[in-house]
């Protein structure tokens, strides 16, 4: 999780001097941190089955030595192109590590106070990260020779300890307690090129215009697979769950179960879109807020470095606060406060005065900005692993870090449609014709410009906070703060494995040869 983090934003603080060394505008300086995501978002429901049926110790290897390769061939990239693709393919790596880490974790620890601690301590990796790539990032960037090659090269190094120690300590796999342990490919091509192509089109669309003839084209081609993929899953799933069903090689078990989103009363599902409205509303807020201090405000990679660093210190105080109340305070108090505090730190930035002391505004919107992500990421993982099967675990967290990864990017892309567009429409005001997101842009156009595309956050933190105070109310505590709790639900979880191993049994009994 440091690795995961440390690459978004040791990346994201060097852009301004990336952009600069390479020549890519600010209307694209968005792709290297949205291909990332794309990849990273788009891969995770695949290889989260992978782990799953073959083993959650190979895929987690595999993907630390993808992140390790592309790390370090990003050191050494000279155009913007490149940079996008190979931050691409290193987003690949994330897709594995992640949702395999999440499987671990869920059954090393079985539902119990300790499990709590576990996803907290996960969870904490992410503000850890996020000091690590922000400190080293910004200090690597301006005081390196390699200037923003450092950080890659820092990556590098991260991703090298992680195969390491995952070599060294992780406990070998156990086999899969499926029957029928086949994998849907068509599923997954169907979902990967789906999620590829729409979140391609988000990040792009802006740039080149929505109304460019590719962008139109690829984006309905991308929903017409994701369509195909919901429906193909739910006849693959209808197969499985019939009882009349005889074996075939064209009917393996589902990529994804259409049925788990309306598990726990239809509250997976909106715990899955509170992720991916928080995650369009922090990443966004990030993003924005470092461009306004290095591009407005015209501060250094380490000046903008210090004034980002009490959120790291907030977010690993708010998982340790996490692992101690998660058996004590009910899932939507939770969720709703953190996402509360998220769309604030939006709101402090949207009425930010920019004469004002630092204390007065950045500061107290750096320290309740990470209680949303770290709130939202440790009771929600939680959440998922306790609705999900044991044959489960890696899948269902792969999809709430895919609804969290694509609301980075579909953040992204609607907090720069509105920022484009109010800094063009002021530019016009003040008899500056420019193309949006100009550099060159007058400055009180950019700063009302910096201040809608953080409205927009506003709007996406206090949706999420609405949407679990009608939809998580009822959830309860999702920790276990007794001994009866916690054994009563590893009897369900028993009972609920041994009749989906029987079920997959008779099915494959009555029809295999």
């Amino acid at each position: 999780m440091v690795v995961n983090i440390a690459n978004a934003t040791s990346v994201s603080i060097a852009l301004p001097s990336m952009g600069k060394d390479l020549n890519i505008p600010e209307q694209r300086l968005q792709w290297p941190v949205s291909a990332y995501s794309l990849s990273s978002g788009c891969f995770l429901l695949l290889f989260g089955r992978l782990a799953d049926l073959y083993g959650r110790k190979k895929v987690f290897i595999m993907g630390s030595l993808f992140l390790t390769v592309f790390s370090l061939g990003l050191g050494f990239a000279n155009d913007e192109v490149t940079i996008d693709i190979l931050r691409g393919f290193q987003g690949i790596g994330t897709a594995a590590t992640i949702p395999s880490a999440i499987g671990i974790l869920a059954h090393a620890f079985p539902p119990s106070n300790m499990r709590s601690i576990a996803f907290s301590t996960f969870s904490a990796g992410a503000p850890t990260g996020a000091a690590l790539g922000l400190v080293l990032g910004g200090i690597l960037t301006q005081e390196s020779k390699q200037t923003w090659r450092a950080t890659f090269y820092l990556s590098t190094g991260l991703s090298a300890a992680c195969l390491i120690l995952g070599l060294l300590s992780i406990d070998p796999d156990l086999p899969s307690t499926e029957i029928d342990r086949r994998t849907d490919w068509l599923g997954a091509v169907l979902v990967t090129a789906g999620l590829v192509l729409v979140v391609f089109v988000l990040s792009d669309g802006e740039i080149v215009g929505w109304s460019t003839s590719y962008i139109v084209a690829l984006l309905v081609v991308g929903v017409v697979f994701l369509v195909l993929f919901v429906l193909w899953e739910r006849y693959l799933e209808r197969v499985q769950q019939s009882p009349h069903a005889v074996y075939s090689k064209w009917t393996p078990p589902p990529l994804m179960k259409p049925s788990i989103w309306s598990r726990a009363n239809g509250r997976f599902a909106a715990m899955m879109t509170i992720g991916f409205l928080n995650w369009s509303a922090f990443l966004s807020w990030l993003f924005w807020v470092q461009l306004y201090y290095q591009d407005y405000l015209q501060l250094s990679p380490i000046h903008t470095m210090l004034r980002m660093l009490p959120m790291q210190f907030s977010g690993i105080f708010c998982n340790l606060v996490a692992a101690f109340v998660m058996g004590r305070i009910s899932l939507v108090n939770i969720v709703v406060f953190g996402t509360i505090f998220t769309g604030s730190a939006g709101l402090l930035f949207a009425l930010i005065n920019t004469s004002s002391t630092y204390w007065a505004f950045g500061f107290p919107a750096a320290v309740i900005s990470v209680f949303g992500a770290d709130f939202v990421f440790a009771a929600g993982t939680i959440f998922v692993a306790k609705v999900a099967l044991p044959h489960e675990q890696s899948l269902a967290g792969a999809l709430f870090q895919t609804m969290t990864q694509i609301g980075t990017s579909f953040g992204l892309a609607i907090t720069t449609i509105v920022f484009d567009k109010i800094v063009a429409r002021d530019s016009l005001r003040l008899g500056h014709a420019i193309n949006a997101s100009d550099t060159t842009a007058p400055r009180a156009a950019q700063l009302t410009g910096y201040r809608a595309a953080q409205w927009t956050v506003v709007g996406f933190g206090f949706f999420s906070a609405l949407l679990a105070a009608i939809f998580l109310r009822g959830v309860g505590v999702v920790g276990h703060p007794n001994k009866d709790q916690h054994e009563t639900e590893d009897k369900e979880e028993e009972r609920n494995q041994r009749d989906a191993v029987e079920r997959n049994g008779e099915k494959s009994l009555s029809g295999s040869p």
